[in-house]
Order: structure tokens, then sequence, then C-alpha cells
């Protein structure tokens, strides 16, 4: 709409309350003085120099006419390259903007007016009603009528900057009070999402059909409060409650039906999680995959080695995964680059294999292991290989696709009559052998591939970021390099050497300098099958080499009589001190002397105390004592009066023994009665004219108590101790202290 008219295009238009010629038009703008308001009128720029005047110079009852008349409301011109809004539906932006484009309309209309605020929105909100404005279609579908607080509203809400609030989804208002989404407290919805969870390919008739076997041919949905039986809804709505479901659910289904590719598109992961790996050589991460390419001799795998510092890589082909192409491949990467630190791996077998690990260890390599099924904790090499497929396979003869989809439609570039007894190297045009290919990866690595900037690297080369580094490299002889990659004997390469050597495949390897009985770690040298080579266990020490004379083409006595030769020097060299050593324990003490006197040392330095003595007899002894006593002096036998009489000496002294033991027991057991009554008395009065009472069960348990006490405080005899003892154990001091524990210490009294 234009805002400024010349006085013939004023006419033209022939609005109310205007003139309708040019000449007339003129008059009145001399007459209202248009041309004194240097704001509202100017010289046209064009051809003739006429004069224009703002349309806002109009009365009011034209300016609305000539408003009415060339107003359009139309969708706001967006930027070229304005950023996609996600936060409303696609219904909802619409909506939005045909609130904005009816507001701006308003506020074009409303310039120039000479009218309150109100009559504006009154006489814009009546010509919209009317149609009487030139409104798009689309605007006048989603607003067929205004009202005069609807525009104040959107007014106020385009002034605070909430333009989103303009937007409206029917819709997404509407979004969770479907039928099928309340029915039956939610049960339909969850069975219907358990449904397609299980099995993606359901249709909405499959879906509607389980629903009924599971809840029957009605359904329960509550609408406006109230709770009803509804007839089972029609496939239709199945289907768009289906829609919904996996649009609301997607992240949830796909986790559930594809693991791998929601690890791949949605799973969360992590960037610059490796930024600390600043130095070469500080991590290598290591990871295989078949070639998208076939060879004439097959389809091989390739292994990749990336240095994460610097992206550099190295590759080897393989026919299969083994454990010796990993081997192969760090040998490759150490003469390229130098020993790593850290080499991080997946667990494949030919990763976690016996032989790997071992090679790890004996260069002093720290073997990392990602997580099983975790690709991403090893992103860097995952990625170079597929840089690798797509960036080499495609220009590869014999290329395969990078899935069963490129592969068939690789295939259907030839008709099946064509590819009918074809070989897949005739069908995919197959020219290469494994050298040539491993050669023309080679080649794009060092050529290409490391020379290309790289993101991760802040847009420089892995040739120059290797290049920048001032790191030592640690450099391994490449001779013991190949002496660590050869294959070990048997499945672990341990052996016991005997006095036939070392066996080994039913051969016996003959190892002169080693001693039998030692444990060895021996490995095969593949290009001599009669030499071994024999370590030490861990593997640390070279202990000597290992031949076989059948396998070596030597004469077999002659090797036998040189391995003897050589066994006898160096036992002979061994055993030397050991016989100086001998000799002088010879001439030394006995043995025996020996370990006498070190007894005497450990012996304890106690003196036992006598103890009592009782004599002991039985009549074997008495008849053994007899006899003995008949053999005092065997060369003078005595006659018989003699004999009596010594028999009655004999008898005389052993009662006088006798009597004199049970005189001193006696003795003692009256001095221990004696102590015990002076105990069992002495908290008794001291007046010889009182009569002490015997002890009763009351009198002993109270001595119990102070024989307690003595013992707790380490000063109560032995023999006390022993009766305290038993007599704590018996039911009468049971039932007392039972009685003294409910009444207290009055029971005592």
């Amino acid at each position: 709409m234009k805002d400024w008219l010349t006085a013939r295009e004023i006419a033209a238009e022939a609005l109310p309350d205007m003139p309708r010629s040019e000449s007339a038009v003129i008059r009145m703008a001399q007459r209202e003085g248009w041309a004194d308001r240097p704001t509202l009128a100017r010289q046209r720029a064009g051809r003739g120099g006429a004069t224009e005047y703002h349309v806002s110079l109009f009365p009011t009852l034209a300016q609305v006419a000539y408003q009415q008349r060339h107003i359009v409301i139309e969708l706001p011109i967006k930027p070229a390259k304005a950023a996609p809004d996600t936060s409303l539906t696609a219904r909802a932006q619409k909506e939005r903007d045909a609130r904005l484009a009816i507001v701006a309309a308003f506020e074009k209309f409303s310039r120039g007016l000479q009218l309150g605020y109100a009559t504006r929105v009154q006489v814009f909100t009546d010509k919209y009603n009317a149609g009487s404005l030139n409104i798009d279609k689309w605007a006048l579908e989603i607003i067929p009528s205004l009202s005069k607080r609807s525009l104040a509203r959107w007014q106020s809400q385009k002034r605070d900057g909430t333009v989103n609030a303009l937007g409206h989804d029917p819709a997404q208002a509407r979004k969770g009070t479907g039928v099928l989404e309340t029915a039956n407290g939610g049960a339909v919805r969850a069975f219907m999402l358990a449904l397609i969870a299980h099995q993606p390919h359901l249709s909405g008739h499959h879906v509607r059909t389980m629903c009924r076997s599971e809840f029957g041919d009605t359904l329960k949905a509550v609408s406006k409060g109230v709770e009803t039986v509804i007839p089972m809804p029609p496939v239709r709505t199945f289907q768009h409650a289906l829609k919904g479901l996996k649009q609301n659910h997607k992240v949830e289904l796909l986790k559930l039906t594809n693991p791998d590719r929601y690890r791949s598109h949605l799973a969360p992961a992590g960037v610059g999680m490796l930024r600390h790996i600043t130095e070469p050589n500080q991590l290598w991460q290591i990871d295989a995959s078949p070639v998208d390419a076939l060879c004439t001799d097959g389809r091989h795998s390739v292994y990749a080695c990336i240095d994460i510092a610097t992206r550099r890589s190295v590759w080897l082909l393989s026919r299969t995964p083994r454990a010796s192409a990993v081997a192969l491949l760090i040998r490759k990467a150490i003469l390229a680059w130098g020993v790593p630190d850290v080499v991080k791996t997946d667990n494949g077998s030919d990763f976690v294999a016996q032989d790997t690990q071992r090679l790890f260890a004996s260069l002093g390599i720290e073997p990392e292991t990602s997580d099983a099924y975790s690709p991403e904790q090893k992103g860097h090499v995952e990625r170079v290989i597929k840089t690798f497929q797509h960036d080499v396979g495609p220009l590869l003869p014999g290329f395969v696709g990078h899935s069963v989809t490129d592969r068939k439609a690789i295939e259907s570039r030839k008709s099946f009559s064509q590819r009918l007894g074809e070989s897949d190297a005739e069908v995919f045009g197959v020219t290469l052998t494994g050298p040539q290919l491993q050669q023309h990866i080679d080649d794009w690595a060092t050529t290409v591939y490391q020379h290309r900037p790289h993101a991760g690297l802040k847009n420089v080369t892995p040739f120059a970021a290797a290049l920048a580094s001032t790191k030592e490299q640690r450099r391994v002889d490449e001779r013991a390099l190949d002496l660590l990659l050869m294959p070990v004997a048997g499945s672990d390469g341990r052996r016991t050497v005997t006095k036939l050597g070392i066996r080994i495949d039913g051969h016996h390897y003959m190892t002169p300098t080693i001693m039998p009985g030692t444990a060895v770690f021996v490995r095969m040298d593949p290009n001599d099958a009669g030499r071994a080579y024999a370590f030490a266990q861990d593997g640390a020490e070279f202990l000597g080499d290992a031949i076989c004379p059948e396998l070596s083409g030597l004469h077999p006595e002659t090797l036998v009589r040189a391995a003897k030769d050589i066994r006898s020097e160096l036992v002979k060299e061994l055993t030397r001190d050991l016989k100086a050593d001998m000799k002088k324990i010879a001439k030394g003490s006995p043995l025996i002397e020996r370990a006498l006197e070190v007894a005497r040392r450990d012996a304890p330095n106690v003196i036992p105390l006598p103890k009592r003595d009782q004599a002991h007899s039985t009549p074997q002894i008495s008849a053994a004592i007899e006899a003995l006593g008949e053999r005092l002096n065997p060369t003078q036998p005595l006659d018989p009066r003699a004999a009596a009489a010594h028999r009655r000496l004999i008898d005389e002294m052993q009662a006088e023994d006798e009597q004199r033991l049970a005189a001193e027991t006696d003795a003692i057991l009256r001095r221990r009665q004696a102590e015990i009554e002076a105990v069992r008395t002495a908290h008794l009065p001291k007046d010889p004219n009182v009569v002490a009472l015997p002890e009763g069960p009351k009198e002993r348990y109270r001595r119990s108590l102070g024989f307690r006490k003595q013992l707790d405080a380490n000063t109560l005899p032995a023999a006390d101790a022993v009766w305290l003892g038993g007599y704590e154990q018996s039911a009468e001091f049971k039932s007392h202290k039972a009685m003294h524990e409910d009444f207290g210490e009055a029971y005592l009294s």
C-alpha cells in the first residue's frame, strides 16, 4: 500500500469526502495548507515534479476507505535463514504468525489516522469481521473473526516479547485426552505401547484385536468427570493413537526395538573425553573390521591402529582375525612411531589372547580393554575405520558396499540373468590381491590421511602434529622385537628341562647350559625348526639356546658329546665352592654335638619345684621288688634264717615309712581344717563364753561372697578358690543368689 499520493492519484481513488478531479484536489490542498506541513508533503522525485501528499492528511473517512481498499493481511517476511523453532508445533507457529500479521496490519492501519485508540480498534475489527479487508486465505482460515479484546491482548503480548504465547495448537491442547489414552485408567495406552515395543510392525487392526483380547469389547472412559462404558473404538482411532505413541515415545521405542541405532543416534555421547592425551604414543587404540571390498583371494579384515594425540594411523590386512595379526600390527606401528604407553582394545579374542597380552607385557605396554559391546569407548579408531571405508572403499575394484542394501544395489546393476552362474569376483569386478590392497591402504594413510587437516587437532594435520612434538620416542631393536614376536612352544610356551632337554612336539631340544628341573619359557625360531630360545618363566632372562639334532641336520652323537662336555664343565664350576665348604664341615665337630649344643641354648633356665610323691604298688610291682631283694648279693646266697631276718627288716622299714607318711598327711589335714574353721568363725564374736554354732547355708553364702572379693583382688588361697569354684556351681548358692538379687543387701542381715 502506497502512503504518498499525487493529486491525480488521490482523485483517481474517488475517496469519500474527497474531490474527484485533480484540480479540485489541488485547490483543497491549498485551502487546508497541506504544502505548509513539510513532513507530510514532498516533491516527487520522478519526472514532472508534482507534489505528493501523505495519506494521513486525508479526512478520516477517506483514510479509513483507503486503508480498507489497499491494506493486506499477510505473513511477515522472515529472514532467509531463520533458525527452526522447535518450541512450537507447525500448527502453533501458523496460529502465531496469523496473529502477528493481524497486529501488524492494525498498526499500519492506525498510522496517520486522527482517531482515538478505541475508535481505531472498533473500525478495524468491524472491517475485519465484515470481510472488507484484504486478508490472505490462510490467515482467514485460522482466524475467521476478530474481537477488540483479542486484538488488544495480541498487541500486549507482542510488546512484551512473548510472541510464542500467540501460538495455539488445538491438537496439543487435547493431547493426552483421547479415549484410548484415558480408557481403563490409562491401562489401554500402556498395553498399546508395550505391544508396539514388543512388535513394532503391528498394524492398527492387530493392536485393536489384541486390545479386544485383553480388555473385552468395551472400555471404561471418563467424560466430564463421569465414568461411562463405550464400545471398542474403530481401527481408524487406533491408527491415530499409534501414530501419536510412536511420535511421543520414539526414544524409548528405539531403545527397546533397535539398541544399536539408539546407541549410535540418540544415546548420550561425550565430546573431548581424551583431550588430556596430548603427547604422541601416550595412548593408542586398535580395532579391526572387514574391508568393504573383495580381493582375488577372498575378503580380508583390516586392522587399524591410531595414535590419539596425533591421529596418525597404521593399517594391516589379515585373512582372519587372529593374535598374530595384532602382533604384526604392533610391530609395524612400533617401528614407525616407537613404543606406546597404553594400548586400548575391545574384548575380541585376538586382542585378549594370551599371546597378545604376553607381547604387551614383554614390551612394557599397559593394555586397556573397553567394556563389552561399548564401541563408543574407543570412538577414535572406530571413526578412522569408517573414514577409510568411505574414502577408499568406493575407489577399489571389488567394492561391495557398506551395507547389505548397498551390496544389493551394486548387484542390481546387472540383471539376474547376467549374474546367473557368475562368481562374486565376476559380479563385483575383483582384480586386486591382498598384497596390492595392503599397498594401496599404506599409500592412502601416508599420502592422504596424515596430510588432511583434522578437526580434533584444530585443523592441524596428523603429520604436522607429530612433527611438532618434542617428546622422546621409546625405540626397540628390530631384532629383539622380532624375537618377541616369535611363536611360543605349544599353547603357553612353558616347559621343564629334563636330562633329555626340552620336549616340544615329540622332539627333544638339548639345553646343555640349563640345569635339569629348571622351568623355562620357550619361543620357536620360525626360520629354523631345529632351534628354540629358552627364557626364564617371566621372559626377563635369556637362559640359552635349545637345539634339536634331528631337525637341525646335526649328528646326534656329536651334539650329545658336546652337550655332555658343556654340562660337565658347568657342573664342575657350580660344585667347586660347594666341595670346599663340605670339607670344612667334615673337619669340624660332629653334627650331633652341634645340634645338642644348640638345644642346650634353647632349653629354658627353670628349676622345677619338688612334687609330693605317693607310693604306687601293684602285685606285679611287689613281686619285682621281692625279686630284686632276693638278688641283693647274688654271689653270696643267704641261709634261710638270714633271709627271714632280712625280710623282717624290709617289712619294718616299709611300715615305718607308711606310719610317717600317714602322720604327715594327718597333720596337714588338721592344720588345713583349723584354717578353714578360723575363716568360718572370723565374723563371730571372740567371747569365750559364746559357743559357735555350726555353719548354716546362709553363712556359707556369706563366706562365698567374701571369698569372691578376695579372688577379685588376687589374695585368695588356692584351696579356698577351689572350694569357691565348686560351691558357686551348687544349687544352694544359686538359690541364695537369686534371693539376694531380689531383696538386696537386706537379705544378708
